[in-house]
């Protein structure tokens, strides 16, 4: 690092990437700051410096040592890190340790016979919650939130003609369970239920969103919130509110003739019947065939396509509500969640696959929601809109959530 890099940063204060701290701190403090960094984006520490960014200098003889010593002691997995040493004038050096984005976290500060979890938050290091840690966790490939169990629910919270019908109709399972028993082991093999740690059997997340019977009663974020808006903003008086309570997938049976039938709606097919409306637009008069002729403001497919990856991919560690609101000049959807491992809006873009929620995913492309490439944004979502709408779409995300916003196709276009 050069001189006049370093003073830039120290002029710009502590932030969410950089960090002051004397040198005569426990190494369990140091340590702390190592695994803030390294569990959200990487960062620097600067030791040496005071809080207000005066320089007072490495007091240590073997400063280079103790911090190895921290690394080797209090952090783990553990990491290499990078040190170096800047000497502003004879006699005062500065430590900068240079931390990289972690690729196995969560990491931890080991100390008194206790694992703690930080992350970095603004210039502040502080304890991550349970949810953070899960998504630290989920964020690794350490852990999959779809196949967690879900308290309260039992083998009955599950609609059994559902699960039949995907088991013989749709992935040809020659054996269809007969027992309770039977239907335990069965679904508890598929990641559908799982053990809560208390010798019950429950719903996992995947199997109570896809199959269970009102699946909001035991997982609040289950679902999807719709809200239609007249003008272009959230006003007092909504045109709609709901929220849709519903398993993903519909309940199909086989006619006697052998064709197929819906007989209740997933929360899918409930979210198109009940969009259609503010989408579309009937004409005044009636054509030659006593019709009247219906016009879309989106491409419908740009539209449920959004909406399924919003379904499929949402982070269910976040305990808030899907959101798809009409506006008069947009419609935007909302998924909860920071993007998944390392996705980005431009990875996203060009076609980039990273599934978070796989065995939701896989449930969702057996019934023929998603297709089998899994590159609907770029296939679909896009084109669509710039041959229907002239319009681009846009995508913006947070570390609390993915919006995309399609604008709605203007007038005698």
């Amino acid at each position: 690092m050069l001189k006049a890099e370093l003073f830039e940063m120290v002029a710009n204060g502590e932030n969410s990437g950089v960090e002051f701290k004397r040198d005569d701190i426990r190494p369990e403090q140091l340590a702390k700051e190592i695994v803030a960094f390294a569990n959200v984006q990487g960062g620097r520490i600067f030791l040496g410096v005071e809080d207000n960014g005066e320089f007072t200098g490495l007091q240590r003889a073997h400063a280079q040592e103790w911090i190895l010593n921290a690394f080797r002691d209090k952090v783990h997995p553990q990491i290499i890190p990078y040190y170096e040493e800047i000497e502003l004038e004879k006699g005062l050096r500065i430590g900068v340790i240079t931390i990289a984005a972690g690729i196995s976290k969560p990491y931890v500060v080991r100390h008194n016979n206790r694992e703690e979890v930080y992350i970095r938050m603004g210039d502040r290091s502080e304890l991550a919650s349970r949810e953070q840690q899960l998504r630290l966790f989920e964020s690794c490939g350490l852990l999959h939130v779809e196949v967690l169990p879900v308290a309260g629910t039992s083998l009955s919270t599950i609609d059994k003609s559902r699960l039949t019908y995907y088991l013989q109709d749709i992935i040809k399972d020659p054996e269809i369970p007969q027992t309770d028993s039977e239907w335990v082991e069965r679904l508890i093999g598929l990641g559908l239920m799982a053990d809560d740690g208390m010798g019950n059997s429950v719903c996992s997340i995947a199997g109570l969103i896809c199959f269970g019977i009102k699946p909001r009663r035991f997982l609040r974020q289950a679902g999807l919130r719709m809200m239609a808006f007249r003008g272009n903003d959230k006003e007092y008086q909504a045109l709609l509110d709901v929220v849709l309570d519903a398993p993903l997938v519909g309940r199909w049976q086989r006619s006697a003739s052998g064709q197929k039938e819906l007989i209740d709606e997933g929360l899918i097919e409930k979210f198109s019947s009940l969009i259609e409306p503010f989408i579309t637009q009937e004409a005044s008069g009636i054509d030659k065939n006593m019709r009247r002729e219906k016009s879309w403001f989106y491409p419908w497919e740009a539209i449920r396509e959004t909406v399924v990856n919003a379904l499929a991919h949402r982070d269910w560690t976040r305990s808030v509500d899907i959101e798809v609101t009409n506006y008069s000049d947009r419609l935007e959807v909302i998924s909860p969640g920071k993007l998944q491992n390392s996705m980005t809006v431009s990875k996203m873009v060009a076609g980039q696959r990273s599934p978070r929620n796989t065995l939701i995913m896989e449930i969702l492309r057996d019934y023929g929601y998603v297709d089998a490439r899994g590159m609907g944004v770029r296939t679909k979502v896009i084109p669509l809109m710039r041959t229907f709408n002239q319009a681009e779409p846009v995508f913006e995300a947070t570390e609390d959530y993915l919006k995309t916003i399609l604008y709605r196709k203007r007038a005698g276009e």
